[in-house]
């Protein structure tokens, strides 16, 4: 492979939505030189890649950030950082400004204001979204982007991150990418378990099936902190098309009922994991299937779905016009997905400060992969892109003497040093290795049948006890010692191979942290059949941090 090395005062990894943001804020500090690394394009990468059809976390007219805090708390059942929540909810109504300043399309009343879906919502046309923030941070004079590039490890010296390693994933280039401070902004997890819809239609699901839990392995592997990793997320879904059914409970404020149309929601509660666990308990007591309810709806509600669902799920809509009845003809049927790891949704991710600063000095987490503040959607990401971006800023600005002495100037035809030599090796040794019988879709599906039955999937109902943890453990140890058979026939092959690397090394943390919370505090996202009940003895986070090659388990009190 050829070696290229890039210098840069800042390494953004990942060009998402809080990556994005991060570079476009960057971009007010033209003395710093920003790159950011992304696996594929910016311009339609991440969880906004298809767009979406409202800003969720918004500070609607006669609120205040303590409330919007209030209400994430009392959805996590009081799992969450609280400081980092409030940084985070204080800027949610700036953030939003700023996208309708760089082109997006904010639906307004009559008096001008923003139209309100619910207490926390306002409705968008953001089909476009992602390419309004791709130009935002590509447009920064001191932004360079580097798409199709797949970081798989982070350079770390005694706790100090100095950059990251990474591949092309179409030519055979090796990156070194040197950096005075990184930003990881690569999403959360999806993929660890066996998903709701087989075969050629496997990756439908609700969160991007790209985002692999790059930059929560390479934070395990370098040691730092992590957090909540028991806390998955668990969406309640349109059936089939795996659509968003929020647009549907909030837009038309349809009813959960089971197949006796009996409203079955304010039986379990109306938190998220509540949703989930309902549905679940109906169809395991015999009244299943369950929905939606939307027979009740106008004609013109139904056309605002059918709308609403061709800004972010577009097969929601066709699978409508395909079937020749709409919502108001017929209720939507609903299902839980597979768990994921995700940081914007609840708490699990990277032990971070309030300036999102994580364990690893100069490494900084934002967005779906920094843990500790649930609820975030779109405009949380792009708070903490930005709050961790000045933090950048001023902890550059601190390093003076670094500053002022800068990076040796090197180029990719220098001598390589030990450790980047082994890296470049690692890389080639799957390229160069003969087919074996074993390949990347079999360890792939192997891995999420084990998560699935013994981690707590779909087929139990999302209940899981210690004992099968134990064999989860187990069997997935052994398929990381399996990927060492995989051989790559090209660059494509080669992510693919490292992609299942950071989904076993995160299926390893999950089935950690669920093994250590030994309480039922949140039905279905950690249903634990060895402690079905809640206890006030569990007050408190479940971290982890990586030790001589294996994972130990941290506790903190609640702050």
């Amino acid at each position: 492979m050829e070696v290229r090395r890039k210098q840069t005062d800042v390494l953004i990894i990942g060009g998402g939505t809080a990556g994005c943001f991060a570079a476009y804020t960057l971009g007010k500090a033209p003395h710093l030189s920003v790159l950011v690394a992304e696996k594929a394009n910016i311009k339609r990468s991440g969880c906004l890649a298809a767009g979406v059809n409202a800003i969720n976390a918004y500070i609607t007219e006669g609120r205040k950030p303590e409330d919007y805090v209030a209400y994430a708390k009392k959805d996590a059942d009081q799992i969450v950082r609280e400081d980092l929540l409030l940084s985070m909810s204080q800027r949610l109504n700036h953030v939003t400004e700023v996208m309708e300043q760089l082109g997006l399309v904010i639906l307004k009343d009559e008096q001008g204001r923003y139209v309100a879906r619910g207490n926390r919502n306002i409705k968008i046309n953001g089909e476009n979204i992602k390419l309004i923030l791709a130009e935002a941070a590509a447009s920064q004079e001191n932004v360079q982007i580097l798409n199709h590039v797949n970081i798989t490890d982070y350079i770390v010296k005694d706790n100090r991150i100095y950059g990251a390693y990474g591949f092309d994933v179409n030519e055979e280039v090796c990156y070194i990418l040197e950096a005075r401070a990184v930003l990881i902004a690569t999403g959360g997890a999806a993929g660890l378990y066996r998903p709701n819809n087989p075969g050629f239609s496997r990756h439908k699901m609700w969160y991007p099936p790209f985002n692999t839990g790059a930059g929560y392995a390479m934070g395990i592997r370098a040691g730092a902190e992590m957090t909540t990793f028991e806390m998955r997320f668990i969406a309640l879904r349109c059936k089939d098309t795996i659509a968003p059914t929020g647009t549907i409970a909030q837009g038309v404020g349809a009813k959960q009922v089971n197949a006796e149309g009996t409203v079955y929601e304010t039986q379990y509660g109306i938190a998220t994991s509540e949703r989930v666990y309902g549905t679940v308990m109906e169809n395991r007591q015999g009244r299943g299937p369950c929905y939606l309810r939307t027979q009740e709806i106008s004609k013109e509600q139904e056309q605002d779905l059918y709308k609403a669902y061709l800004n972010m799920a577009p097969s929601q809509t066709l699978k409508w016009l395909e079937a020749g009845k709409g919502p108001s003809e017929e209720n939507v049927e609903i299902e839980g997905t597979e768990p994921y790891i995700v940081g914007g949704h609840t708490a699990s991710g990277y032990w971070v400060e309030d300036d999102r600063a994580t364990t690893i000095q100069g490494l900084y987490a934002a967005g779906d992969v920094a843990g500790g503040a649930p609820q975030k959607y779109v405009t949380g990401a792009l708070a903490e892109g930005e709050i961790a971006a000045e933090a950048i800023i001023r902890f550059l600005a601190e390093q003076q003497e670094e500053s002022e002495t800068g990076f040796a100037q090197r180029t990719g035809q220098d001598a390589l040093s030990l450790e980047e030599a082994e890296k470049l090796a690692e890389y080639e040794s799957y390229l160069n290795r003969k087919p074996s019988l074993l390949t990347i879709e079999q360890l792939e599906e192997t891995m999420q049948k084990i998560m699935d039955q013994y981690a707590g999937g779909i087929s139990t109902g999302y209940q899981f006890n210690q004992s099968g943890l134990d064999i989860a453990k187990q069997r997935i140890t052994a398929l990381q010692k399996d990927l060492e058979q995989l051989s790559a026939a090209d660059m494509d092959d080669l992510m693919q191979i490292y992609e299942i690397r950071e989904r076993l090394t995160v299926c390893l943390a999950v089935i950690a942290h669920l093994g250590a919370r030994q309480e039922t505090r949140w039905h279905s996202f950690a249903e634990n059949m060895d402690y079905p009940e809640k206890s006030n003895d569990w007050l408190k986070y479940v971290n982890s941090r990586m030790e001589n090659g294996e994972l130990k388990i941290l506790y903190r009190e609640l702050q």
